[in-house]
């Protein structure tokens, strides 16, 4: 009999994890899996559906404690090394302390350190030392000006300010339509522009916007993505945004 040799595939290592609390409603978790080494996987849990339209009562709902716990209790079984709350105004409405009571709750469910949206922009805007701002939503006004009280809370000067005045379908809007949002938010004296809502496309148009406007351009997936990332001590897979260039944080 001929002398067939076997063929013994190697692997797979397993993935290191990731835990993502969504809000009910979000739409682009695809967005955040192209910030993603090969190596890492995303374990994505929801919220309990409320009916609600986006503003700043449905924002606080998301940040019920009791939800977010057991939300997060879902994602327990695949031991992630870190969990992100992806959503901007969920995390933003009920100030810093609010944000923190969320991370807290989270890192105690699961037993792994977790950080939100909101100070995952905080820290992003430490690393690129921005203390001076423009923020563009796709908000109501209120909502927006929570944003503006949140980041005022943490010593950060909001510049310009520029908003759609949506309540809803919010990650159907085009991309045309978000680069001119954050070219009119945009002011001369801001370090860097932030584009609030994790529901909101914007992986696309990160770089080209940077480029024209010859400062940093954060957004919400992003900073999350990153954020997440450098809690296991590994960087953003883009090397043309500028926040790339931040690098992790040890492992």
């Amino acid at each position: 009999m001929p002398n067939i040799q076997r063929f013994v595939p190697e692997g797979p290592h397993p993935d290191r994890v990731i835990g993502v609390v969504n809000p009910y409603d979000m739409a682009l978790d695809r967005e955040l899996w192209r910030w993603m080494p090969d190596n890492v996987s995303l374990a994505v849990a929801r919220t309990p559906h409320h009916p609600m339209v986006v503003d700043e009562i449905m924002a606080s709902a998301l940040g019920d404690d009791a939800e977010i716990r057991s939300t997060a209790r879902c994602l327990t079984a695949v031991e992630p090394e870190a969990v992100v709350f992806a959503c901007t105004s969920g995390s933003f409405v009920n100030g810093i302390e609010g944000a923190r009571r969320i991370s807290a709750a989270i890192a105690e469910e699961v037993g792994a350190p977790a950080v939100t949206t909101s100070e995952a922009l905080l820290e992003a805007l430490d690393a690129l030392g921005v203390t001076r701002l423009a923020v563009a939503t796709p908000y109501v006004e209120r909502l927006t000006a929570r944003l503006e009280d949140f980041l005022a809370a943490d010593g950060r000067t909001v510049v310009g300010t520029a908003g759609l005045g949506l309540d809803r379908l919010i990650w159907h809007v085009p991309y045309a339509t978000t680069a001119e949002l954050v070219r009119r938010a945009d002011r001369s004296d801001a370090e860097a522009v932030f584009v609030s809502c994790t529901n909101l496309p914007t992986f696309h148009i990160i770089a080209a916007l940077e480029d024209e406007l010859g400062k940093p351009v954060l957004t919400a997936n992003q900073v999350t993505a990153w954020a997440g990332l450098r809690r296991l001590g590994l960087p953003l897979v883009t090397e043309d945004q500028r926040l790339s260039a931040a690098g992790p944080a040890a492992a």
